[in-house]
């Protein structure tokens, strides 16, 4: 354990050192200086937002969201930077603190759920509701069709899920049409039997 703090205080030292020797530069001006302070915080601001901000879900409390927000603030406020006793890191903290506390206001005064685009008419589509409806359906006419046998089933599938006549149907299994329709009846009578069983 006692290695473990080590680590973490010289891993603190040498980010500390190393941000000494950039912030001169950086909040001179040099790009280089600029980029190289982003790298060395950003993994920094990202875990203290995502400490502060959980991982709730919210469209306003992103943790990447915050974090960018943080690092364009730190950026803009890179020229008016003066060591006052304090840390940068102390500085970005600062300036993540305010943040934070401007992300968590907006998400209390945005109830709304945020959407890419508003479509221009209303979705026909099925919800997750008659999806889920749907699919119980499906499964509950899959189990229900295995008590027919094969030739009643493949003849029910032709006639009422593909829409096919009795003549189609027919051809395409080697018998007349006549016997496609009995087939038909009989498998439909079984169902209805079967139903009615299991409905009483």
């Amino acid at each position: 354990m006692a290695t473990e703090n080590k680590a973490g205080v010289s891993q603190s030292r040498i980010i500390a050192a190393e941000l000494d020797r950039l912030i001169g530069p950086a909040a001179n001006g040099d790009q280089r200086a600029v980029t190289e302070v982003i790298r060395i915080v950003h993994p920094l601001v990202r875990r203290y937002c995502a400490a502060r901000l959980g991982s709730g879900g919210n469209a306003y409390l992103t943790v990447d969201d915050v974090a960018q927000e943080i690092l364009m603030a730190t950026v803009q406020a890179l020229p008016r930077y003066r060591d006052q006793g304090k840390s940068f890191l102390a500085f970005v903290y600062g300036i993540s603190a305010n943040k934070i506390a401007d992300a968590f206001r907006r998400a209390h005064s945005h109830r709304d759920c945020a959407v890419a685009d508003f479509p221009d008419e209303a979705s026909t589509a099925a919800g997750p509701e008659e999806l889920a409806l749907a699919s119980e359906r499906s499964r509950e006419t899959r189990q229900l069709m295995e008590i027919l046998a094969p030739a009643h089933r493949e003849v029910l599938v032709m006639r009422i899920v593909l829409g096919w006549s009795a003549a189609e149907t027919a051809e395409a299994i080697g018998t007349s049409a006549g016997v496609v329709r009995v087939m038909q009846h009989r498998a439909l009578n079984k169902l209805r039997a079967e139903l009615a069983r299991t409905a009483a």
